[in-house]
């Protein structure tokens, strides 16, 4: 999903001849660092990972992978990846790439084991590769465009409901294994259902926000409006049931939302 969603952003701010090469330098070095993540947050969370069955045979903690060859795999990914966009792409879509990456294992990481607003903070870095993608294509400049901002802000307030619905389906795993997630304790359901609706209903003004902006067609408007709708019709239903089925509901669906949107937008792209 993250290259995807790096890719649309490269796509978009490409109206002109299409440079693949400088695409696949992209997301070459994107998936670096996108690996890299992955892997340091792993061993960040190996500990913890082995609390939870959802989790218990990942690499380290099913003893797979030793924590030393993890942390070699992810730090030489993190370095190369972050050179090779510095060289082959610019140096923004470089910088943009680094802050993901330190914000996801330095910022949002440690803080699920501190703060329930965990999952509001790490939906940060977990919207910015459309923004990478737009700086690989249009250097410094396209960084301020509004049009990038508005995938950034799709990205964003769709990443909310989907991990609020995980945050209740495995609310008990996270509660074991030490995390503060929005669904614990006594007012976990209101605020875990609420919270859904809430992102759910930022979410459309931000995916009709490619439209306004000429990104994308009334094709796409209207697709946008009717996948939204339905996304936060589920969150209301999710809010008012609570139960492992609406919270399935919502999750699958969510999975499901951003593809469709992405290609409605590709499809009737207008720039």
């Amino acid at each position: 999903m993250v290259l995807i969603t790096t890719a649309m952003g490269f796509y978009l701010a490409s109206p002109g001849n299409f440079n693949w090469m400088l695409l696949f330098d992209t997301l070459f070095g994107t998936a670096l660092l996108a690996s890299a993540a992955a892997a340091l947050n792993q061993y960040a969370e190996r500990e913890y990972d082995a609390r939870m069955p959802r989790t218990a045979k990942r690499p380290i903690p099913s003893g797979q992978i030793s924590s030393r060859k993890a942390v070699l795999f992810g730090g030489v990914a993190a370095i190369l990846g972050i050179i090779y966009l510095a060289h082959a792409v610019n140096f923004i879509t470089s910088l943009i790439g680094a802050i993901t990456l330190i914000s996801y294992i330095d910022v949002y990481t440690p803080l699920k084991r501190v703060t329930s607003l965990n999952t509001l903070i790490g939906a940060i870095p977990g919207a910015l590769p459309p923004l990478m993608g737009w700086a690989a294509a249009t250097g410094s400049q396209g960084v301020l465009a509004a049009e990038a901002w508005s995938l950034v802000a799709i990205l964003f307030f769709w990443q909310l409901p989907h991990f609020l619905a995980i945050a209740w389906i495995y609310r008990d795993d996270y509660s074991n294994a030490g995390f503060e997630m929005v669904s614990k304790g006594e007012k976990g359901a209101a605020n875990t259902g609420q919270s859904a609706l809430l992102y759910c209903l930022a979410l459309v003004p931000s995916a009709i926000s490619p439209y306004l902006l000429g990104v994308s067609g009334l094709l796409y408007l209207c697709g946008a409006l009717l996948l939204s709708v339905y996304f936060l019709f589920l969150s209301f239903r999710f809010s008012k049931e609570m139960t492992l089925e609406s919270a399935r509901s919502l999750f699958y669906y969510s999975l499901l939302y951003l593809p469709l949107l992405l290609g409605l937008m590709i499809w009737d792209r207008t720039i």
